[in-house]
């Protein structure tokens, strides 16, 4: 008797699946309270402008930078050019109007050769 009473407990569970699935209403679908309900997105142009303040902000930030990285060069150049003024000056006035003249041309052993522009009227001697 003991080997049906185990068959007879151990089927039991088996037979009450169906009728326990079908027992179990479906479950609700679960609606957070609005205390606990996720925040609605943000408007679109806010998104935007914020986006466009993040811009603006790593451009200056760029800008800043290679203005701290360019102006120790700059200055070097300023001196330079405050020591080369007398002398372009004076090559300034030497050649008058520069659309006057050829581009420069660098022959085979080194020197630059700047041609003046002939003149459209005058003739060149052969």
């Amino acid at each position: 008797m003991k080997p049906i009473a185990l068959i007879l407990i151990a089927a039991l569970p088996l037979g009450a699946l169906p009728l326990s699935a079908q027992e179990t209403p479906a479950p609700a679908p679960i609606i957070p309270a609005p205390e606990i309900a996720p925040e609605a997105a943000p408007a679109p142009s806010d998104d935007l402008e914020e986006g466009a303040d993040l811009i603006k902000r790593g451009a200056e930030l760029l800008l800043r930078g290679l203005m701290d990285e360019v102006e120790p060069a700059l200055r070097d150049m300023e001196g330079a050019l405050s020591e080369m003024e007398p002398a372009l000056r004076d090559l300034m006035e030497m050649l008058g109007d520069i659309r006057n003249y050829e581009p420069p041309v660098r022959l085979p052993n080194g020197d630059i050769l700047i041609r003046r522009k002939a003149e459209p009227d005058t003739q060149i001697e052969l």
